[in-house]
């Protein structure tokens, strides 16, 4: 019973790391599309002011 346990303790160690470590890239990777959106954005109001 307690094998199983390590065992059980051990898988789900190693899946919260690996959804740390996607979090982080997804994160990063959503937050640079957003500032380059932004700034497409904020550059294009110009057009619309004129």
């Amino acid at each position: 019973m307690e094998e199983r346990t390590y065992k059980l303790m051990g898988g789900v160690g190693k899946m919260s790391l690996v959804a740390g470590i996607l979090n982080i890239v997804l994160g990063t990777a959503v937050g640079v599309i957003l500032i380059i959106n932004g700034a497409k954005l904020l550059g294009g109001r110009r057009k619309f002011l004129i």
